[in-house]
């Protein structure tokens, strides 16, 4: 697998995303339960079980069934999350296996971010 420059991106990197980038796609990869308890705003719920088929889709196939238009294979901003890292992280392998080269996990989750963010 070829390397990245960072596969990781911290709190403040993905806060900073939220409110300045048009380009961040960022995907929720919990399940539908923990989703329903709270989520980052903006994200797109795709389960991990379900990422490598999600993204290898056609882009109508895509929009139809997330509702958001898939993002390019050189996408500048493609970040991953669950709730504390560890499933985030299989999902950005699995992204970049699939040649999303700029795929990165926000190691802090869901967990992180809603104690940072105080809800």
């Amino acid at each position: 697998m070829a390397n990245t420059v960072n596969k990781e991106v911290s709190y403040e990197d993905l806060k900073a995303l939220l409110e300045k980038s048009q380009n961040l796609f960022l995907v929720d990869v919990r399940s539908q339960g923990e989703v329903d308890k709270g989520r980052i705003p903006g994200s797109v719920h795709i389960p991990v079980d379900t990422v490598e088929a999600a993204f290898a889709m056609q882009p109508e196939e895509f929009k139809s069934k997330y509702g958001v238009t898939k993002p390019p294979m050189d996408a500048p901003e493609l970040v991953f999350h669950c709730q504390i890292g560890k499933r985030g992280g299989i999902a950005t392998s699995k992204a970049q296996e699939l040649g999303y080269m700029n795929a990165r996990n926000y190691a802090g989750g869901f967990r992180e971010w809603s104690e940072r963010e105080g809800k």
